[in-house]
């Protein structure tokens, strides 16, 4: 048994709480953590939980044109500069039962802001058949390009305890919460 944790992020921000979750789930299990364009499209059977995170663009999962877009925000290197989530998920190619999952997104912490990549990518997931583990969960940045909200890599490593005591447990069925999100 192991769990997977992808991430597409631009910024950092994203990456960041992918270690943090990742760091949570330790606590329960083996953990690979990867960047987008190095996850595998054929996930193998020793993979149990698959977690998925990206940025929130345009109220959901991003876009080329909404990665290029980004790329304009910033003079630093980005960190994923090809496929995002949105593109790796229409990929995957292996038997999705018995596989729990959860998603994640990054997000600008304002009051009322529509959309979430982390509810995008959970619909897209439960269409191809994967047990949710939890509903989506959404960590916050300040502005755009970041930095994260204070306490949100401590969060994240919590939500990641908590998955991975959810899942782990004998009876994982109830999860973290209702997977109908």
């Amino acid at each position: 048994m192991r769990a997977l944790v992808v991430y597409e992020s631009m910024f950092g921000n994203t990456k960041a709480i992918a270690h943090a979750i990742a760091k949570g789930l330790e606590t329960w299990v083996a953990v690979d953590v990867v960047e987008v364009s190095a996850a595998p499209t054929f996930l193998g059977e020793d993979v149990s939980l698959l977690v998925v995170g990206g940025p929130t663009h345009a109220f959901g999962l991003s876009r080329e044109s909404t990665r290029r877009d980004a790329a304009t925000k910033t003079a630093g290197p980005l960190v994923s500069t090809g496929e995002g989530i949105r593109e790796w998920l229409s990929r995957i190619a292996h038997s999705t039962a018995g596989i729990a999952a959860a998603t994640f997104d990054t997000k600008i912490n304002k009051p009322r802001l529509p959309g979430s990549a982390a509810k995008a990518a959970h619909k897209r997931m439960r269409w191809l058949r994967f047990q949710m583990a939890a509903p989506p969960e959404s960590f916050f940045v300040t502005e755009t390009a970041g930095p994260l909200v204070e306490g949100e890599l401590d969060r994240a490593r919590s939500w990641g305890e908590r998955l991975g005591s959810a899942w782990a447990s004998p009876n994982n069925a109830a999860g973290l919460g209702s997977s109908e999100g």
